[in-house]
Protein backbone atom coordinates (compact mmCIF):
# COMPACT_ATOMS: atom_id res chain seq x y z
CA UNK A 1 0.00 0.00 0.00
CA UNK A 2 1.54 3.32 -0.95
CA UNK A 3 0.94 6.34 1.63
CA UNK A 4 0.55 9.65 0.26
CA UNK A 5 0.47 13.26 1.86
CA UNK A 6 -2.41 15.88 0.46
CA UNK A 7 -2.79 19.51 2.05
CA UNK A 8 -5.91 21.44 1.00
CA UNK A 9 -6.21 25.27 2.54
CA UNK A 10 -9.79 26.49 2.38
CA UNK A 11 -8.12 30.21 2.69
CA UNK A 12 -6.11 29.96 -0.15
CA UNK A 13 -8.91 30.53 -3.08
CA UNK A 14 -8.35 30.25 -6.80
CA UNK A 15 -11.87 30.73 -8.45
CA UNK A 16 -15.65 29.97 -8.71
CA UNK A 17 -16.43 26.55 -10.50
CA UNK A 18 -18.50 27.88 -13.20
CA UNK A 19 -21.19 24.79 -13.93
CA UNK A 20 -20.41 25.17 -17.48
CA UNK A 21 -17.02 23.56 -16.74
CA UNK A 22 -19.34 20.33 -16.65
CA UNK A 23 -21.14 20.85 -19.82
CA UNK A 24 -21.52 18.24 -22.80
CA UNK A 25 -21.50 18.28 -26.55
CA UNK A 26 -24.44 16.94 -29.06
CA UNK A 27 -23.33 16.84 -32.58
CA UNK A 28 -25.13 15.49 -35.44
CA UNK A 29 -23.38 12.62 -35.75
CA UNK A 30 -24.39 8.78 -35.36
CA UNK A 31 -26.67 8.15 -33.10
CA UNK A 32 -26.51 11.33 -30.49
CA UNK A 33 -29.51 13.12 -31.67
CA UNK A 34 -31.42 10.74 -33.45
CA UNK A 35 -32.06 7.82 -31.20
CA UNK A 36 -30.02 8.82 -28.32
CA UNK A 37 -31.86 12.29 -27.46
CA UNK A 38 -34.51 13.03 -30.07
CA UNK A 39 -36.75 9.63 -31.00
CA UNK A 40 -39.49 12.11 -32.66
CA UNK A 41 -43.24 12.82 -31.46
CA UNK A 42 -45.07 9.36 -32.87
CA UNK A 43 -41.86 7.80 -31.23
CA UNK A 44 -43.16 4.51 -28.70
CA UNK A 45 -40.07 5.48 -26.33
CA UNK A 46 -41.26 7.41 -23.45
CA UNK A 47 -40.97 11.22 -24.73
CA UNK A 48 -41.94 14.67 -24.36
CA UNK A 49 -41.99 16.53 -27.41
CA UNK A 50 -39.84 14.43 -28.98
CA UNK A 51 -37.21 14.24 -26.04
CA UNK A 52 -36.28 10.80 -24.37
CA UNK A 53 -37.65 11.11 -20.80
CA UNK A 54 -35.20 9.08 -19.62
CA UNK A 55 -31.85 10.96 -21.18
CA UNK A 56 -33.76 14.35 -19.95
CA UNK A 57 -33.88 12.76 -16.36
CA UNK A 58 -30.26 11.36 -16.22
CA UNK A 59 -29.20 14.88 -17.23
CA UNK A 60 -30.93 16.49 -14.86
CA UNK A 61 -29.24 14.11 -11.60
CA UNK A 62 -25.64 14.95 -12.81
CA UNK A 63 -27.08 18.93 -13.79
CA UNK A 64 -26.03 18.90 -16.73
CA UNK A 65 -25.33 22.91 -17.45
CA UNK A 66 -25.03 23.59 -20.92
CA UNK A 67 -25.00 21.16 -24.20
CA UNK A 68 -22.92 22.71 -26.99
CA UNK A 69 -24.52 22.30 -30.42
CA UNK A 70 -25.26 21.45 -33.52
CA UNK A 71 -21.63 20.52 -33.77
CA UNK A 72 -18.66 20.04 -34.12
CA UNK A 73 -17.69 19.53 -37.81
CA UNK A 74 -21.30 18.97 -38.82
CA UNK A 75 -22.12 23.00 -37.92
CA UNK A 76 -19.81 24.28 -40.36
CA UNK A 77 -22.12 22.65 -42.95
CA UNK A 78 -24.86 23.34 -40.99
CA UNK A 79 -28.21 25.97 -42.61
CA UNK A 80 -30.07 26.94 -39.89
CA UNK A 81 -33.01 27.80 -41.80
CA UNK A 82 -33.16 24.09 -43.11
CA UNK A 83 -34.06 23.36 -39.47
CA UNK A 84 -37.42 25.27 -38.93
CA UNK A 85 -40.71 25.02 -39.53
CA UNK A 86 -43.07 22.47 -40.60
CA UNK A 87 -41.32 19.34 -40.51
CA UNK A 88 -42.50 17.77 -43.92
CA UNK A 89 -41.12 21.03 -45.78
CA UNK A 90 -37.48 21.02 -44.21
CA UNK A 91 -34.63 20.28 -46.57
CA UNK A 92 -32.78 17.33 -46.49
CA UNK A 93 -29.09 16.78 -46.77
CA UNK A 94 -26.00 14.18 -46.32
CA UNK A 95 -24.01 14.03 -43.39
CA UNK A 96 -21.31 14.07 -45.32
CA UNK A 97 -18.80 14.69 -41.93
CA UNK A 98 -19.98 11.27 -40.39
CA UNK A 99 -21.41 8.18 -41.95
CA UNK A 100 -23.40 9.74 -45.02
CA UNK A 101 -26.25 9.85 -44.22
CA UNK A 102 -29.00 11.34 -44.70
CA UNK A 103 -29.74 13.98 -42.39
CA UNK A 104 -33.86 15.14 -42.24
CA UNK A 105 -33.59 18.30 -39.87
CA UNK A 106 -36.21 17.27 -37.83
CA UNK A 107 -34.20 18.11 -34.91
CA UNK A 108 -33.34 21.99 -35.46
CA UNK A 109 -33.32 24.68 -33.60
CA UNK A 110 -36.75 24.78 -31.61
CA UNK A 111 -36.08 21.17 -31.19
CA UNK A 112 -32.66 22.17 -29.62
CA UNK A 113 -34.08 24.59 -27.18
CA UNK A 114 -36.69 22.33 -25.92
CA UNK A 115 -34.33 19.76 -24.92
CA UNK A 116 -32.48 22.83 -23.16
CA UNK A 117 -35.92 23.91 -21.55
CA UNK A 118 -36.44 20.23 -20.38
CA UNK A 119 -32.87 19.70 -19.04
CA UNK A 120 -32.69 22.90 -17.41
CA UNK A 121 -29.34 24.16 -18.93
CA UNK A 122 -28.00 26.93 -21.05
CA UNK A 123 -27.97 26.92 -25.13
CA UNK A 124 -24.28 26.66 -26.30
CA UNK A 125 -24.86 27.36 -30.03
CA UNK A 126 -22.29 26.88 -32.70
CA UNK A 127 -22.21 28.77 -35.76
CA UNK A 128 -21.35 28.25 -39.73
CA UNK A 129 -18.62 30.16 -40.62
CA UNK A 130 -16.73 27.93 -43.05
CA UNK A 131 -19.08 27.70 -45.16
CA UNK A 132 -22.02 29.99 -43.88
CA UNK A 133 -22.17 34.23 -43.95
CA UNK A 134 -22.34 36.79 -41.72
CA UNK A 135 -25.33 37.23 -42.67
CA UNK A 136 -27.04 33.69 -41.58
CA UNK A 137 -25.24 33.95 -38.32
CA UNK A 138 -26.62 37.39 -37.67
CA UNK A 139 -29.88 36.41 -38.86
CA UNK A 140 -29.75 33.25 -36.60
CA UNK A 141 -29.10 34.91 -33.45
CA UNK A 142 -31.61 37.39 -34.11
CA UNK A 143 -34.50 35.01 -34.75
CA UNK A 144 -33.21 33.29 -31.34
CA UNK A 145 -32.84 36.54 -29.45
CA UNK A 146 -34.84 39.42 -31.39
CA UNK A 147 -38.47 40.89 -30.51
CA UNK A 148 -40.14 42.68 -33.48
CA UNK A 149 -37.74 41.93 -36.24
CA UNK A 150 -38.32 39.91 -39.55
CA UNK A 151 -36.79 36.96 -37.63
CA UNK A 152 -38.60 37.10 -34.75
CA UNK A 153 -41.64 37.21 -36.65
CA UNK A 154 -40.72 33.71 -38.47
CA UNK A 155 -39.96 32.35 -34.92
CA UNK A 156 -43.42 33.33 -33.74
CA UNK A 157 -45.24 32.20 -36.89
CA UNK A 158 -43.00 28.87 -35.88
CA UNK A 159 -44.40 28.69 -33.12
CA UNK A 160 -42.45 30.30 -30.29
CA UNK A 161 -43.64 34.08 -29.15
CA UNK A 162 -40.96 34.68 -26.63
CA UNK A 163 -37.46 34.86 -27.60
CA UNK A 164 -34.74 32.61 -25.92
CA UNK A 165 -32.17 33.51 -23.98
CA UNK A 166 -28.81 32.94 -25.80
CA UNK A 167 -25.16 33.52 -23.58
CA UNK A 168 -22.84 31.27 -25.55
CA UNK A 169 -22.41 31.75 -29.23
CA UNK A 170 -19.15 29.39 -30.99
CA UNK A 171 -18.52 31.40 -33.84
CA UNK A 172 -17.27 28.42 -35.98
CA UNK A 173 -15.64 25.19 -35.02
CA UNK A 174 -12.61 23.92 -35.87
CA UNK A 175 -11.50 26.49 -38.58
CA UNK A 176 -7.82 25.28 -38.61
CA UNK A 177 -9.25 22.00 -39.98
CA UNK A 178 -12.95 20.87 -40.99
CA UNK A 179 -14.04 24.69 -40.65
CA UNK A 180 -12.09 25.94 -43.12
CA UNK A 181 -8.65 25.18 -43.46
CA UNK A 182 -7.88 28.71 -42.34
CA UNK A 183 -4.27 30.30 -40.58
CA UNK A 184 -4.95 31.54 -37.35
CA UNK A 185 -4.83 35.41 -39.16
CA UNK A 186 -7.74 34.61 -41.63
CA UNK A 187 -9.57 32.89 -38.73
CA UNK A 188 -9.42 36.10 -36.50
CA UNK A 189 -10.74 38.38 -39.63
CA UNK A 190 -13.65 36.05 -40.01
CA UNK A 191 -14.34 36.42 -36.24
CA UNK A 192 -14.23 40.41 -36.21
CA UNK A 193 -16.75 40.31 -38.90
CA UNK A 194 -18.87 37.53 -38.04
CA UNK A 195 -18.88 38.95 -34.32
CA UNK A 196 -19.47 42.29 -35.29
CA UNK A 197 -22.92 41.27 -36.62
CA UNK A 198 -24.24 39.07 -34.20
CA UNK A 199 -26.29 41.72 -31.98
CA UNK A 200 -27.43 41.71 -28.47
CA UNK A 201 -30.96 42.19 -29.04
CA UNK A 202 -33.45 42.59 -26.82
CA UNK A 203 -31.42 42.50 -23.60
CA UNK A 204 -29.63 39.44 -24.26
CA UNK A 205 -25.70 39.44 -24.05
CA UNK A 206 -24.37 37.23 -26.28
CA UNK A 207 -20.65 35.71 -24.69
CA UNK A 208 -19.04 35.42 -28.55
CA UNK A 209 -16.70 31.87 -28.40
CA UNK A 210 -14.00 32.09 -30.48
CA UNK A 211 -12.53 28.66 -32.41
CA UNK A 212 -9.13 28.49 -30.22
CA UNK A 213 -6.37 25.73 -30.84
CA UNK A 214 -5.85 22.24 -31.57
CA UNK A 215 -4.04 20.55 -28.47
CA UNK A 216 -0.53 22.35 -27.99
CA UNK A 217 -0.87 24.93 -31.12
CA UNK A 218 0.09 27.14 -28.87
CA UNK A 219 1.47 29.84 -31.84
CA UNK A 220 -3.04 29.62 -32.57
CA UNK A 221 -3.50 30.65 -29.06
CA UNK A 222 -0.86 33.48 -29.56
CA UNK A 223 -2.73 34.83 -32.91
CA UNK A 224 -6.22 34.46 -31.41
CA UNK A 225 -5.22 36.59 -28.02
CA UNK A 226 -3.49 39.40 -29.82
CA UNK A 227 -5.99 40.00 -32.01
CA UNK A 228 -9.30 39.38 -29.93
CA UNK A 229 -8.15 40.27 -26.58
CA UNK A 230 -8.69 44.26 -27.02
CA UNK A 231 -11.77 45.61 -28.97
CA UNK A 232 -13.39 49.20 -29.18
CA UNK A 233 -12.96 50.51 -25.74
CA UNK A 234 -10.64 48.25 -24.66
CA UNK A 235 -12.92 45.55 -24.10
CA UNK A 236 -12.23 42.11 -25.60
CA UNK A 237 -13.72 40.98 -28.69
CA UNK A 238 -14.40 37.55 -27.25
CA UNK A 239 -15.75 36.50 -24.17
CA UNK A 240 -13.92 32.77 -24.51
CA UNK A 241 -11.53 30.97 -26.56
CA UNK A 242 -12.16 27.40 -27.84
CA UNK A 243 -9.69 24.47 -27.12
CA UNK A 244 -10.17 21.28 -28.12
CA UNK A 245 -8.42 18.06 -26.64
CA UNK A 246 -8.62 14.53 -27.11
CA UNK A 247 -6.94 11.69 -25.35
CA UNK A 248 -5.28 9.29 -27.81
CA UNK A 249 -2.45 7.71 -26.42
CA UNK A 250 0.00 7.11 -29.21
CA UNK A 251 -0.40 3.51 -30.72
CA UNK A 252 -0.10 2.29 -34.28
CA UNK A 253 -3.93 2.03 -34.92
CA UNK A 254 -6.88 3.36 -32.73
CA UNK A 255 -7.06 1.18 -29.53
CA UNK A 256 -10.17 -0.69 -28.40
CA UNK A 257 -12.21 0.80 -25.38
CA UNK A 258 -12.40 -2.33 -23.46
CA UNK A 259 -9.41 -4.84 -25.23
CA UNK A 260 -6.23 -3.30 -24.13
CA UNK A 261 -3.07 -4.06 -22.30
CA UNK A 262 -1.41 -2.72 -19.49
CA UNK A 263 0.93 0.07 -21.17
CA UNK A 264 -1.82 1.29 -23.39
CA UNK A 265 -4.20 1.69 -20.08
CA UNK A 266 -0.72 3.83 -18.80
CA UNK A 267 0.00 5.68 -21.96
CA UNK A 268 -4.10 6.55 -21.74
CA UNK A 269 -3.44 8.06 -18.10
CA UNK A 270 -0.20 10.20 -19.33
CA UNK A 271 -2.53 11.58 -22.42
CA UNK A 272 -5.04 12.37 -20.27
CA UNK A 273 -2.74 14.01 -17.82
CA UNK A 274 -1.08 16.07 -20.40
CA UNK A 275 -4.17 18.46 -20.24
CA UNK A 276 -2.94 19.89 -16.82
CA UNK A 277 0.63 21.47 -19.15
CA UNK A 278 -2.01 22.40 -21.84
CA UNK A 279 -3.69 24.35 -19.61
CA UNK A 280 -0.99 25.94 -17.61
CA UNK A 281 0.78 27.38 -21.02
CA UNK A 282 -2.16 28.23 -22.61
CA UNK A 283 -3.13 30.34 -19.62
CA UNK A 284 0.37 31.74 -19.76
CA UNK A 285 -0.24 32.87 -23.30
CA UNK A 286 -3.65 34.29 -22.35
CA UNK A 287 -2.46 36.28 -18.77
CA UNK A 288 0.04 38.23 -21.18
CA UNK A 289 -2.85 39.79 -23.44
CA UNK A 290 -5.66 39.09 -21.05
CA UNK A 291 -4.08 39.97 -17.41
CA UNK A 292 -7.70 41.30 -16.41
CA UNK A 293 -8.51 37.47 -16.68
CA UNK A 294 -11.82 38.80 -19.17
CA UNK A 295 -11.65 36.13 -21.62
CA UNK A 296 -12.67 32.85 -20.78
CA UNK A 297 -11.11 29.49 -21.76
CA UNK A 298 -13.23 26.99 -23.43
CA UNK A 299 -12.49 23.00 -23.60
CA UNK A 300 -15.07 22.90 -26.30
CA UNK A 301 -14.15 19.29 -26.98
CA UNK A 302 -12.23 17.31 -24.81
CA UNK A 303 -12.72 13.05 -23.84
CA UNK A 304 -11.27 9.40 -24.86
CA UNK A 305 -11.09 8.61 -28.85
CA UNK A 306 -11.23 4.68 -29.32
CA UNK A 307 -11.97 2.67 -32.27
CA UNK A 308 -15.62 2.40 -33.13
CA UNK A 309 -17.33 -1.31 -31.95
CA UNK A 310 -17.05 -3.67 -33.96
CA UNK A 311 -20.26 -3.88 -36.75
CA UNK A 312 -20.90 -0.40 -36.28
CA UNK A 313 -20.71 2.38 -39.16
CA UNK A 314 -17.46 4.08 -38.88
CA UNK A 315 -18.76 6.97 -39.28
CA UNK A 316 -20.91 6.77 -36.16
CA UNK A 317 -17.75 6.66 -33.99
CA UNK A 318 -19.71 4.66 -31.55
CA UNK A 319 -17.48 2.83 -28.89
CA UNK A 320 -17.70 1.47 -25.37
CA UNK A 321 -17.07 2.97 -21.86
CA UNK A 322 -14.91 1.20 -19.24
CA UNK A 323 -13.45 2.12 -16.14
CA UNK A 324 -10.13 3.54 -18.26
CA UNK A 325 -12.20 6.45 -19.45
CA UNK A 326 -13.85 7.02 -15.72
CA UNK A 327 -10.29 7.70 -14.84
CA UNK A 328 -9.44 10.40 -17.91
CA UNK A 329 -13.16 11.99 -16.82
CA UNK A 330 -11.64 12.26 -13.16
CA UNK A 331 -7.81 13.67 -14.19
CA UNK A 332 -9.90 16.20 -16.79
CA UNK A 333 -11.99 17.51 -14.02
CA UNK A 334 -10.33 17.87 -11.36
CA UNK A 335 -7.57 19.76 -13.62
CA UNK A 336 -10.50 22.06 -15.17
CA UNK A 337 -11.16 22.99 -11.12
CA UNK A 338 -7.54 23.60 -10.31
CA UNK A 339 -7.48 25.98 -13.49
CA UNK A 340 -10.87 27.68 -13.17
CA UNK A 341 -9.71 31.30 -12.49
CA UNK A 342 -9.43 31.16 -16.40
CA UNK A 343 -11.15 27.81 -17.44
CA UNK A 344 -14.37 29.06 -18.10
CA UNK A 345 -16.61 26.21 -19.94
CA UNK A 346 -15.84 22.42 -20.62
CA UNK A 347 -17.87 20.09 -23.04
CA UNK A 348 -17.69 16.13 -23.19
CA UNK A 349 -17.67 14.78 -26.48
CA UNK A 350 -20.24 13.47 -26.72
CA UNK A 351 -23.54 13.06 -24.59
CA UNK A 352 -24.70 10.06 -25.99
CA UNK A 353 -23.84 6.98 -28.54
CA UNK A 354 -20.30 8.66 -29.58
CA UNK A 355 -17.47 8.82 -28.36
CA UNK A 356 -16.86 9.17 -24.40
CA UNK A 357 -20.28 9.44 -23.85
CA UNK A 358 -22.56 9.17 -20.17
CA UNK A 359 -25.22 7.49 -21.95
CA UNK A 360 -26.00 4.94 -24.32
CA UNK A 361 -29.08 4.07 -25.88
CA UNK A 362 -30.70 1.36 -27.89
CA UNK A 363 -33.99 1.39 -28.61
CA UNK A 364 -35.99 1.78 -25.18
CA UNK A 365 -33.32 0.79 -23.03
CA UNK A 366 -30.34 3.35 -21.60
CA UNK A 367 -27.06 2.96 -19.64
CA UNK A 368 -25.01 4.99 -17.91
CA UNK A 369 -21.28 4.55 -18.43
CA UNK A 370 -18.33 4.97 -15.40
CA UNK A 371 -18.17 8.41 -17.19
CA UNK A 372 -21.63 9.20 -16.32
CA UNK A 373 -21.08 8.13 -12.78
CA UNK A 374 -17.95 10.68 -12.55
CA UNK A 375 -20.15 13.35 -13.33
CA UNK A 376 -22.30 12.09 -10.64
CA UNK A 377 -19.20 11.89 -8.14
CA UNK A 378 -18.66 15.76 -9.19
CA UNK A 379 -21.73 17.24 -9.65
CA UNK A 380 -21.01 19.17 -6.01
CA UNK A 381 -18.81 21.03 -6.83
CA UNK A 382 -20.63 23.11 -9.69
CA UNK A 383 -20.55 26.81 -7.80
CA UNK A 384 -18.35 25.93 -5.21
CA UNK A 385 -14.81 27.97 -4.66
CA UNK A 386 -12.18 26.29 -6.02
CA UNK A 387 -9.17 26.36 -2.84
CA UNK A 388 -5.63 25.08 -2.85
CA UNK A 389 -5.29 21.28 -3.01
CA UNK A 390 -2.06 19.62 -3.64
CA UNK A 391 -0.84 16.46 -3.91
CA UNK A 392 2.68 14.49 -3.41
CA UNK A 393 1.88 12.01 -5.67
CA UNK A 394 4.01 8.80 -6.87
CA UNK A 395 4.18 8.33 -10.34
CA UNK A 396 1.09 5.93 -11.46
CA UNK A 397 4.05 3.18 -12.74
CA UNK A 398 7.13 3.13 -13.23
CA UNK A 399 8.13 5.15 -16.53
CA UNK A 400 5.18 6.36 -16.83
CA UNK A 401 4.74 10.38 -16.50
CA UNK A 402 1.06 10.39 -14.91
CA UNK A 403 0.79 10.83 -11.18
CA UNK A 404 -0.96 7.77 -9.51
CA UNK A 405 -3.47 10.13 -7.67
CA UNK A 406 -5.52 12.99 -9.12
CA UNK A 407 -7.46 15.68 -6.75
CA UNK A 408 -9.15 19.07 -6.39
CA UNK A 409 -11.57 20.64 -3.37
CA UNK A 410 -13.83 23.14 -3.12
CA UNK A 411 -16.04 25.00 -0.51
CA UNK A 412 -19.59 26.07 -1.43
CA UNK A 413 -22.69 26.71 1.50
CA UNK A 414 -19.72 25.41 4.44
CA UNK A 415 -19.36 22.06 2.48
CA UNK A 416 -15.84 20.94 1.21
CA UNK A 417 -15.99 18.85 -1.46
CA UNK A 418 -12.29 16.51 -2.43
CA UNK A 419 -12.58 14.64 -5.54
CA UNK A 420 -9.72 11.92 -6.04
CA UNK A 421 -8.57 9.20 -8.12
CA UNK A 422 -6.32 6.46 -8.16
CA UNK A 423 -5.11 5.41 -11.95
CA UNK A 424 -2.73 2.40 -10.26
CA UNK A 425 -3.71 -1.18 -11.82
CA UNK A 426 -2.23 -2.68 -8.55
CA UNK A 427 -1.88 -0.17 -5.91
CA UNK A 428 -4.17 0.54 -3.18
CA UNK A 429 -3.07 4.45 -1.79
CA UNK A 430 -4.24 5.46 1.97
CA UNK A 431 -4.29 9.24 1.57
CA UNK A 432 -3.50 11.48 4.59
CA UNK A 433 -4.97 15.03 4.32
CA UNK A 434 -4.51 17.86 6.50
CA UNK A 435 -7.33 20.51 6.08
CA UNK A 436 -6.21 23.97 6.85
CA UNK A 437 -8.84 26.67 7.51
CA UNK A 438 -11.85 24.74 7.79
CA UNK A 439 -13.98 22.96 10.52
CA UNK A 440 -15.84 20.20 9.87
CA UNK A 441 -17.92 17.33 12.53
CA UNK A 442 -19.32 15.32 9.43
CA UNK A 443 -17.73 12.84 6.35
CA UNK A 444 -19.33 11.41 3.86
CA UNK A 445 -17.98 9.49 0.77
CA UNK A 446 -18.72 7.59 -2.40
CA UNK A 447 -16.57 5.54 -4.47
CA UNK A 448 -16.27 3.98 -8.20
CA UNK A 449 -14.28 1.42 -8.54
CA UNK A 450 -13.69 -1.53 -11.04
CA UNK A 451 -11.04 -3.42 -12.99
CA UNK A 452 -9.94 -0.94 -15.63
CA UNK A 453 -11.03 -3.01 -18.62
CA UNK A 454 -15.04 -3.28 -16.92
CA UNK A 455 -17.55 -2.04 -18.46
CA UNK A 456 -21.82 -1.05 -18.50
CA UNK A 457 -24.03 -2.58 -21.32
CA UNK A 458 -27.45 -3.24 -21.60
CA UNK A 459 -27.17 -6.84 -20.41
CA UNK A 460 -25.19 -6.31 -17.30
CA UNK A 461 -26.06 -2.04 -17.10
CA UNK A 462 -24.84 -2.12 -13.31
CA UNK A 463 -21.79 -3.57 -13.81
CA UNK A 464 -19.84 -0.12 -12.67
CA UNK A 465 -21.98 1.50 -10.07
CA UNK A 466 -21.13 4.44 -7.52
CA UNK A 467 -21.17 2.91 -3.82
CA UNK A 468 -20.46 4.02 -0.47
CA UNK A 469 -17.20 4.24 1.21
CA UNK A 470 -15.46 4.81 4.25
CA UNK A 471 -13.62 8.15 5.12
CA UNK A 472 -12.28 9.22 8.86
CA UNK A 473 -11.66 12.62 9.78
CA UNK A 474 -10.68 14.36 13.28
CA UNK A 475 -8.93 17.75 14.52
CA UNK A 476 -8.20 18.85 10.52
CA UNK A 477 -6.96 15.33 9.41
CA UNK A 478 -8.77 13.08 6.65
CA UNK A 479 -8.00 9.99 5.67
CA UNK A 480 -9.11 7.58 2.90
CA UNK A 481 -8.36 4.52 1.43
CA UNK A 482 -8.36 4.45 -2.46
CA UNK A 483 -8.06 1.38 -4.46
CA UNK A 484 -7.07 0.38 -7.85
CA UNK A 485 -9.00 1.95 -10.64
CA UNK A 486 -10.60 4.16 -8.41
CA UNK A 487 -12.82 7.74 -8.65
CA UNK A 488 -14.13 9.23 -4.69
CA UNK A 489 -15.76 12.11 -3.46
CA UNK A 490 -15.29 12.94 -0.52
CA UNK A 491 -17.44 15.57 1.64
CA UNK A 492 -16.30 17.20 5.20
CA UNK A 493 -19.69 19.30 6.69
Amino acid sequence: MKQICMLINARDVIARIRPEIYGHFAEHLGRCVYGGIYVGEDSAIPHVNGIRTDVVEAFRNIRVPTIRWPGGCFAEEYHWKDGVGPKDKRRRMVNINWGGVVEDNSFGTHEYMELCRQVGCKPYINGNVGSGTVQEMAEWVEYMTAEGTPMAEWRRANGQSDPWKLEFLGVGNENWGCGGEMTAETYAAHFRRFGAFCRDHNGNRLCRIACGPSSADYGWMETIMKSLSRGWGGYPLAGGVDLHYYTMPIHPQMDSATDFDDKLHYATMESAAFVDELLTRHTEIMNRYDPENRVGLVIGEWGCWHQVEPGTNPGFLYQQNAMRDALVAAIHLNAFNRHSRRVMMANLAQTVNVLQAVLLTDGDRLVKTPTYHVFDLFKAHQEGTAVYCYTDSEKAAEGCRADMVSSSASVLDGVMTITLSNCSLTETVEIACDVCHFSASQVRARILTADTHAFNDFDHPEDVVIRPHTAEYARGRLCVTLPPCSVAEVTLS
